[in-house]
């Protein structure tokens, strides 16, 4: 048996053919064709032939979750924890008891879903149940993840009848712990019932029926699984047009103490640091950094986000996009392990995959590989750097969640 795992993104719809060995045997991709995605996906299932579907989707612009809690750093933590895995970027945090004028700043950030939290299982119960109250009575229209105080879960429910809410346990059940898994899996089937249906990407139910989850929590679980095979620290750098996003994972046996019980796999998404759109605030994030040659990189940064369908026709121009690249992976990298802090161990990462079109498409990166080397230290000195040009680190964390963990190691074992 086949398998054909389909991405759908905002942009480009791709999939790769599988054998049941986790050997490709073919891509393609294909604009993405909204309002009806399905064309693009069967441009994409023609050229490629029969196989099991396995899909994810980051179209529509991903998701985007608000936290409203009751402490702002404990709030906040917990929404980044949520979306760690969830494939979630965090677009707003509120704390403490909302006014209308709160409730207007969550509209505001215009979020696919709100993760309502606050309390301990037994403590606090005013500040949940008011904000509770608040939601309702305001009929915020997009779904709400109620994963709080226990004891004040029905009261809550009442309150919000009417939306759309799944209800789950407490994501702090006490003070100093916290507990994500089950708030993320409830963001996950909040995507896939209410996120994907709501995003107008197809007329029909098929497309949803067929996306099985986000596309960076299928890549989070790639990753996680290549920190398996490789037996060691992974780092994973996605450089796109708008956004740069970073993995990290290490084997079992590696994980730090103070990693213990969260996931084996990290997530941090920078909305600033892109080729494209996002390529002007790139440069002044390198600048910031003081990083060697950002500055002179200022006006090809601004031609490319005002035509962000640029493609470079020379070898000049290939040379300056790889260096925004190394300015995105350097940027990107420091912030992601300043996040997460001592996941990575002493050793730093053991191997470093590069995706997006910048790399695929680009020849020797000798210089690239110096500059970040040099950049980056101690994180990345003994790394290997690989590309993923076949875009595998999704459809194996597909197999991975399908139940088909020997075909997605098959998948990744050219990595190791």
């Amino acid at each position: 048996m086949t398998f054909l795992c389909l991405d759908v993104g905002s942009t480009w719809t791709k999939g790769v053919l599988v054998s049941p060995g986790g050997d490709v045997l073919g891509t393609a991709q294909h604009r993405t064709t909204p309002p009806e995605v399905l064309d693009g996906v069967s441009s994409v299932t023609d050229a490629l032939g029969e196989g099991r579907v396995l899909a994810c989707s980051s179209a529509g612009g991903g998701l985007r979750l608000a936290v409203v809690g009751q402490e702002r750093l404990i709030s906040a933590e917990a929404g980044y924890r949520v979306a760690l895995s969830a494939g979630a970027k965090v677009v707003h945090v509120f704390a403490g008891m909302l006014t209308p004028a709160d409730v207007r700043a969550v509209r505001a950030s215009a979020p696919d879903v709100v993760l309502l939290v606050g309390g301990t299982d037994g403590g606090d119960e005013r500040v949940l149940a008011h904000n509770a109250g608040r939601l309702g009575a305001a009929r915020v229209a997009v779904p709400i993840v109620l994963a709080g105080n226990s004891a004040v879960r029905e009261a809550a429910l009442g309150s919000l009848a009417g939306r759309r809410v799944v209800a789950t346990a407490n994501v702090l059940p006490d003070v100093g712990e916290l507990a994500p898994e089950p708030a993320r899996g409830a963001i996950r089937e909040v995507f896939l019932r209410h996120v994907i249906g709501g995003k107008g990407l197809s007329r029909g139910p098929r497309f949803r029926r067929m996306v099985r989850t986000v596309t960076p929590d299928a890549v989070l679980s790639g990753v996680a699984r290549l920190s398996g095979v490789f037996s060691g620290s992974v780092l994973v750098v996605d450089v796109g047009g708008a956004t740069t996003d970073v993995y990290s994972a290490v084997a079992d046996g590696d994980r730090p103490v103070s990693a213990v019980g969260l996931p084996a796999g990290r997530r941090t998404v920078e909305g600033d640091l892109g080729m494209r759109v996002g390529a002007p605030s790139l440069v002044e994030a390198a600048v910031a950094e003081r990083l060697d040659g950002a500055g002179e990189l200022r006006a090809a940064a601004g031609e490319r986000a005002s035509t962000v369908s640029f493609v470079p026709d020379s070898v000049a121009e290939r040379e300056t996009d790889l260096r925004l690249a190394a300015l995105a992976v350097v940027v990107g990298v420091r912030r992601h392990v300043a996040m997460v802090s001592g996941h990575l161990g002493a050793r730093g990462a053991e191997l470093v995959v590069l995706s997006g079109g910048v790399f695929r498409h680009a020849g020797d990166l000798a210089v690239f590989e110096g500059f970040v080397r040099a950049a980056l230290g101690a994180h990345v000195r003994g790394a290997s750097f690989v590309v993923d040009r076949d875009g595998v680190l999704a459809p194996a964390g597909l197999l991975v969640q399908g139940g088909f963990s020997g075909v997605g190691d098959g998948l990744l074992s050219r990595f190791a």
